[in-house]
């Protein structure tokens, strides 16, 4: 497996993850297997728009579980709390970032791309804030181009994340 096929994930990630799979092939599976069944028993299937309803379901079930199984196969969980540098920026880590010249502080943790949520303090480590802090340290400034125009952050605390 090639570097630039891994999905970088936080334990947590890989955990939500591995959730979804398991309720997707124990329970859905199973649900929309009723689904089927069920319609079945109306009679002809030619006509039967349960029956089409629940095998497109039972389609649009089989991609997603295929999509969530080739994650967590190329997915390289990184774990900042074994990582040889702590005092870093690194993926899983939770930073407090100062705009220089105001007194306005905001938490974020670097997580993985598919994991990002920034309404409630996620950011993938490939947002153009992710990697401006990436590898950074407390101290350290960083100029980070938005639409809006660059900004100046001051990394003021670096934690792994809870």
């Amino acid at each position: 497996m090639t570097e630039k096929n891994q999905e970088l994930v936080t334990p947590d990630g890989m955990e939500k993850l591995q959730e979804e799979l398991r309720y997707l092939t124990e329970d859905r599976r199973r649900e929309i297997a009723d689904r089927i069944r069920q319609a079945r028993e109306f009679g002809d299937i030619s006509e039967n728009s349960e029956y089409d309803d629940a095998k497109t379901e039972q389609g649009l079930l089989e991609r997603r579980i295929n999509e969530l199984q080739r994650r967590v196969r190329n997915a390289k969980v990184v774990d900042p709390s074994k990582s040889v540098d702590d005092d870093s920026v690194e993926l899983g880590t939770s930073v407090t970032l100062r705009v220089v010249g105001k007194d306005e502080e905001r938490t974020f943790q670097i997580v993985g791309v598919n994991e990002s949520d920034p309404t409630s303090g996620k950011l993938s480590h490939s947002s153009p804030v992710g990697r401006a802090v990436l590898k950074r340290r407390v101290g350290e400034k960083v100029t980070v181009a938005t639409p809006r125009g660059s900004t100046e952050y001051e990394i003021v605390n670096v934690e792994i994340a809870s």
